[in-house]
């Protein structure tokens, strides 16, 4: 299959071949020089923010109910993180349904609690049984471990993860990445739709556009900074 020029690997799924085609076609993922919150340089950057059509939510909604089908995990509701994890959670929540015949419920939580109406923190069906939850990605890990201590508060219990990206990035103080962290710290199967392997084996089958200079900076990049396996 050809995307802008370049011939993706046939190791990979549809699901993650569309997704790349999308988050290139929408600028979402970009390739040059870009100062991380870590301070480090990537040579890519991924904007989630950037999903902001209904076009392009529904699609990234069919990409991470993809990914979800296929990892096989097991759970009975989706919880999104506030703020980013709203869209991303009631857009899988809808892929389930008409892609896949899943009604699923959903739920996500307020920053803070709200004192009239209905009152608490959580939006949408109560926390029950097994929660898996919905993000862009994992940086520090801060939100995923605050949607895991809601969840348990609540006397469910935390199914996973599902994430769009998984950088495979070491932390700035430990060579493990904040996806392993998480499985480690908390024993929870992580699910990504793409990783940075992913991506570069995609960009190996063809250069294209993209060049090969793109692929020397993401190697160089994996390198220097990716996570011990």
């Amino acid at each position: 299959m050809a995307i802008f020029g370049w011939r993706l690997d046939d190791h990979m799924l549809a699901h993650q071949r569309e997704f790349l085609e999308l988050t290139l076609r929408l600028g979402v993922l970009r390739f040059g020089r870009f100062t991380l919150k870590s301070g480090r340089d990537s040579p890519y950057f991924f904007n989630a923010g950037l999903f902001d059509t209904g076009k392009a939510i529904d699609g990234l909604g069919q990409a991470y109910a993809a990914a979800l089908e296929q990892s096989g995990l097991q759970y009975d509701m989706l919880f999104g993180p506030a703020y980013k994890g709203i869209p991303l959670v009631t857009a899988t929540a809808a892929a389930l349904a008409q892609h896949h015949a899943k009604s699923i419920p959903f739920a996500f939580n307020r920053k803070e609690a709200k004192a009239h109406g209905e009152g608490g923190r959580i939006v949408g069906r109560a926390l029950t049984g097994r929660v898996l939850i919905v993000d862009d990605v994992i940086t520090a890990g801060t939100a995923i471990r605050e949607s895991i201590e809601i969840i348990q508060e609540a006397g469910a219990v935390p199914a996973g993860v599902l994430l769009a990206l998984d950088r495979q990035e070491q932390g700035r103080e430990s060579t493990r990445s904040a996806v392993q962290e998480v499985r480690d710290q908390f024993g929870l199967p992580v699910v990504s739709i793409l990783t940075l392997s992913d991506l570069i084996a995609g960009i190996e089958s063809g250069f294209g556009e993209l060049g090969a200079t793109t692929l020397s900076d993401l190697k160089t990049y994996q390198t220097r900074y990716g996570a011990a396996p």
